[in-house]
């Protein structure tokens, strides 16, 4: 009995490990997010892509054109979180990318962690912000931490976001060096990535890099109403100390993505090890130099266009190395577009400008001539206000009542369109705009009030007036594209939640959901 039982347990141990893999289980998942996609350009740019880029996956796999981000700040971290953790900020602790430290009264990156120093990089970050798990972690732990998980974005919040809590690396390029670099929380950085002269960064390229238009101007029509006849020329001189931040904002960082994307998938094995890996992929369509539509309507065409041939690149690897059909491959967009820009005074629509200084000095005078001397004000930020609570607590006031009252001061001032307080957000949520609110909140960053403005009037954030924030309260359309094996052809006509993204991939894998999910897979036929 013991020799059959030692010749049975000889012979799973003889049997390779690829084998031990049901041949329909995929092999690889390639996340890809793209920073600021609309659907609606997308489509009109379809004449000028290929069959192997963004038409795969329309044509072959699940399409959703309406991605709804139901909670109130989003960016590319907010966003990214939600996609890849599949629950909102209220859950995932990330309400914004840079956030008020109400201690300290500074503003710092979320994920600023100074525990972990920056391999290649000053910059200290960790996902330890993240409170729940992502499709990452679930990856890894679905694989007894054997698979191989990697995460490459132009940006380290995208990067880190995307590659979750354990993932092999996270790597983004330096805004100072050009580099490829990541974080110390981190232990496998490639070391071919984060050479100083590996071959696809920025640091080695952009001296001979300039952006012109792939196309002949005149078939730039995708955007009718931002017509420009002549061409563009961009360059990115040495002496211009944020060469780099605005190279990230071109198609070129896209191809360096691209080409890194493709060296980790060869270099590490992606999918070819008998175990499930995943790469996590950032892009970016945000447009040109933070500019607008009405600037760079050029640019953000072309851009598009230029991404939908390094896609071609990417989804060909795949292919040759791993098959296709031994993929998941996903794309999403980040729900949000920061291109519009305000209209001329001379078009009459209302508009203003909204001084947070200001509104906030002017309060602190209010509450002052209420409670006595005293900052009572800390500071601002995301349309939220922060009071000092120690004061409050040092003068024996009731907090909720210091709230009300500074509430009922700037509902007065002019560009303000309503003021909530934090406890009228958490315990008396009774309509749609205080539950969206409540979705976006963070017991440990998020102010004491909530202020909503105008449509139409700008933020202006210093005295020069060079750092502004436009209020235009439009959803754009954002897409969801996935092509997985065994999953039929399909479009989904209505809307779906961004939550509901990573359990769609989790289904389709065969593993758990992140752990904040709340949100059923959405119904595929398979």
């Amino acid at each position: 009995m013991n020799k059959v039982l030692a010749s049975i347990f000889l012979s799973f141990i003889a049997v390779p490990l690829k084998a031990q893999i049901t041949n329909d289980a995929p092999q690889l998942v390639v996340g890809i997010t793209i920073d600021q996609l609309r659907s609606d350009y997308l489509y009109a740019l379809q004449q000028h892509m290929s069959e192997k880029g963004f038409k795969l996956m329309i044509n072959n796999g699940v399409v959703c054109d309406e991605v709804i981000y139901d909670f109130p700040h989003i960016d590319c971290t907010v966003a990214s979180a939600a996609i890849h953790s599949g629950t909102i900020p209220f859950y995932n602790g990330i309400m914004a990318e840079k956030v008020f430290d109400s201690t300290t009264r500074k503003h710092h990156d979320i994920l600023y962690d100074p525990q972990f120093m920056g391999n290649a990089t000053k910059d200290t970050y960790s996902a330890t912000a993240l409170k729940v798990s992502t499709l990452s972690d679930e990856v890894k732990i679905v694989g007894n931490g054997l698979g191989r998980v990697y995460s490459v974005a132009p940006n380290a919040s995208m990067a880190i976001i995307a590659g979750g809590h354990i993932a092999n690396s996270a790597l983004w390029i330096d805004d100072q060096s050009g580099r490829w670099v990541t974080t110390t929380y981190y232990y496998d950085a490639p070391t071919f990535m984060v050479h100083p002269y590996y071959a696809h960064s920025p640091a080695l390229t952009i001296d001979t890099a300039t952006w012109r238009p792939s196309l002949a101007i005149d078939q730039y029509t995708a955007l009718p109403y931002y017509d420009r006849t002549t061409a563009f020329t961009h360059t990115f001189a040495r002496k211009d100390s944020k060469r780099f931040q605005q190279f990230k904002t071109t198609p070129y960082v896209n191809t360096l993505v691209t080409n890194a994307s493709i060296d980790l998938i060869k270099n590490a094995s992606l999918g070819k090890r008998g175990k499930l890996d995943m790469i996590n992929i950032g892009y970016t369509l945000a447009p040109y130099n933070n500019g607008t539509i009405q600037e760079y309507g050029i640019e953000i065409q072309d851009a598009y266009i230029r991404l939908d041939a390094d896609l071609s690149r990417l989804f060909d690897t795949i292919d040759n190395t791993v098959g296709i059909k031994n993929a998941v491959i996903f794309i999403t967009s980040t729900g949000y577009f920061t291109g519009e820009g305000r209209e001329p005074s001379f078009y009459k629509i209302q508009s203003g400008e909204f001084y947070p200084q200001r509104a906030i000095s002017l309060l602190n005078m209010y509450l002052m001539a209420l409670y006595g001397n005293g900052e009572w004000v800390k500071g601002y930020s995301h349309n939220q206000i922060y009071l000092n609570r120690e004061l409050i607590k040092d003068k024996a006031l009731n907090l909720d009542e210091v709230r009300d009252k500074s509430a009922q001061f700037l509902i007065d001032m002019e560009g303000i369109q309503d003021v909530y307080t934090q406890q009228h957000i958490l315990l008396r949520s009774t309509n749609e705009r205080t539950d969206r609110l409540r979705r976006g909140f963070s017991s440990k960053f998020s102010g004491d009030i909530f202020i909503e403005l105008v449509p139409g009037w700008e933020i202006v954030y210093d005295t020069n007036g060079n750092t502004r924030q436009y209020i235009r309260h439009n959803a754009i359309a954002s897409p969801f594209m996935m092509l997985a094996p065994n999953v039929k052809p399909q479009k989904i006509e209505t809307p779906i939640d961004v939550t509901c993204i990573a359990p769609t991939v989790a289904k389709v894998l065969r593993i758990r959901s992140p752990n904040g999910c709340t949100t059923r897979p959405l119904n595929i036929t398979q």
